[in-house]
């Protein structure tokens, strides 16, 4: 009865939220929002100079640890690439092992909720102002990016939290807390401390950036596609809202196991639907693709007409790239937590892939399109600009693409409620009350993200995202040879034959 309770007065709430939109309430959030939001993102872009151009200072933060992280591990994003395509096949799967999905699954799961809309419009908009050249650097900032997943994902599994149901429960909450109290009381308390601001901030993050912006940008494809301002579906975001709420209550009520079971099929056809797509329209332009080669190399590092020169294009690939992949945030950590398995370093080597599909294939091919087609001097951006440059080649392709966005967008808010749960659950205790209260609150943010024009909400829950990586690098930082212990004990194995292969 009082689940029911619950469901009526969250209905009655969606039906009158049309009406509270008219009336501005939007329009007063964000003014009230507007303070700490700036407070916020004037901390995590804190301008650090760099030669003629700032550089934000999270995105510092980020590619300064994958670095590290690259050289500590003796570059293992490139020499354990071929074995990690062996455990997502499942050649060494152990089905008796803890753990509640396969390798394959809980790869599907992460990559659905970083791939998404900063592989359309992030990459768009990394050409738009860092020219040909961003593409380079957006794929070194890809590369390195992996072994910062494989880091933080590794840990994830070594530190999670076993339940006597077979349930798993994992993430950076959970390898701050237990793993810092490994090297005594007073890191103790500072693990704790790291693991409550890093829930807090993706609780955050789960409601903004990982639902309420997605659900926004999707309407917004879609009404474009459909008339614009003219469209029947203009003033009816609260309708769109609740349709995605219900498909989205659907899958998420199946915990991780609904969820993996949705993602890996939704993300291998959404990629290879886009790819496709890509692949197509550059054999069509094939002698362009040299060119485009050689421009994307020459801007690299002699960009012309880029503010800041050769560190303007450098900053703009990282960021798009580090902003998209969300490699050291530790987001995927919580999912690739899940897997089955009794070696932590399997789940760590299979998250390799994460960024290298997202970044190194996926972005690369939105690049490159933009790039031979010719559209980026069109003077526009973002999904307009993608969608232009696939247009100007395959005529019907908005029609895909406003498939594909609105896909992403489910399969990324599918899998941040997840992310958002487990740090709901961290904060707030592990019961069936939580759980329903936290599913139902992140259903709500869905139709508000669809009918209401939350800007400086959605710019803080975005910046929230990026401000996980900070509690989480600081305190992997800590944990790195836990990591390496890790990894010499398993390749050892792996090289003696001692690995049982199926």
């Amino acid at each position: 009865m009082r689940i029911i309770r619950i469901l009526t007065a969250v209905l009655a709430t969606l039906v009158a939220l049309p009406a509270v939109a008219q009336d501005g309430i939007d329009q007063k959030i964000n003014n009230a929002i507007q303070p700490i939001a700036d407070a916020v993102t004037s901390v995590i872009f804190y301008p650090i100079p760099l030669g003629f151009a700032d550089i934000p200072f999270v995105l510092v933060w980020l590619v300064t640890a994958a670095t590290i992280m690259t050289v500590y591990f003796k570059f293992i994003n490139l020499r354990a690439f071929t074995h990690g395509f062996k455990l997502v096949r499942g050649d060494y799967a152990d089905p008796d092992a803890a753990g509640e999905v396969t390798h394959f699954q809980a790869l599907a799961t992460a990559l659905s909720g970083t791939v998404g809309l900063g592989n359309i419009a992030g990459v768009a908009v990394a050409v738009s102002l860092g020219g040909p050249g961003a593409t380079f650097w957006m794929i070194v900032a890809g590369l390195l990016g992996m072994s910062s997943k494989f880091t933080e994902c590794t840990l994830g599994v070594k530190y999670r939290n076993e339940y006597p149901d077979g349930t798993v429960s994992g993430g950076p909450m959970y390898y701050l807390s237990k793993g810092l109290a490994e090297k005594g009381p007073a890191f103790a308390v500072l693990g704790k401390v790291l693991a409550v601001v890093f829930a807090v901030f993706c609780v955050g993050g789960a409601f903004g950036g990982g639902n309420m912006f997605q659900a926004n940008q999707s309407f917004s494809q879609l009404v474009n596609v459909t008339g614009g301002e003219a469209s029947w579906l203009a003033d009816k975001g609260w309708l769109f809202g609740i349709v995605v709420a219900a498909l989205v209550g659907l899958v998420i009520l199946g915990g991780i196991r609904g969820i993996a079971r949705v993602t890996s099929k939704i993300v291998p056809f959404m990629a290879v639907t886009y790819v496709l797509a890509g692949v197509v329209i550059i054999l069509m332009n094939v002698g362009q693709v040299p060119a485009a080669f050689g421009a994307i190399l020459s801007g690299a590092f002699s960009p012309e007409g880029v503010a800041g020169g050769f560190v303007g294009v450098l900053i703009v690939g990282f960021q798009r790239a580090a902003f998209s992949n969300e490699a050291g945030v530790g987001s995927a950590a919580i999912a690739h937590s899940a897997v089955q398995t009794s070696r932590p370093v399997t789940e760590g080597i299979v998250a390799l892939y994460e960024p290298f599909v997202d970044t190194v294939v996926v972005c690369t091919i939105t690049a490159l399109v933009i790039i031979i087609t010719g559209t980026a001097s069109a003077g526009v951006d973002g999904v307009q600009l993608t969608s232009n440059a696939f247009e100007s080649a395959i005529s019907w392709f908005p029609w895909v693409l406003t498939v594909a966005v609105v896909l992403f967008a489910f399969s990324t808010m599918i899998s941040w409620s997840y992310y958002g749960l487990k740090s709901w659950t961290y904060l707030f205790g592990e019961s069936r009350a939580a759980d329903i209260v936290f599913k139902l609150l992140f259903l709500f943010f869905v139709v508000i993200g669809s009918s209401m024009q939350l800007g400086a909400v959605i710019g803080f829950s975005d910046a929230m995202i990026l401000a996980m990586a900070i509690p989480n690098l600081l305190g992997v930082y800590f944990l790195l040879p836990v990591v390496k212990r890790e990894l010499s004990e398993y390749w050892a194995d792996l090289k003696a034959g001692r690995l049982e292969q199926n």
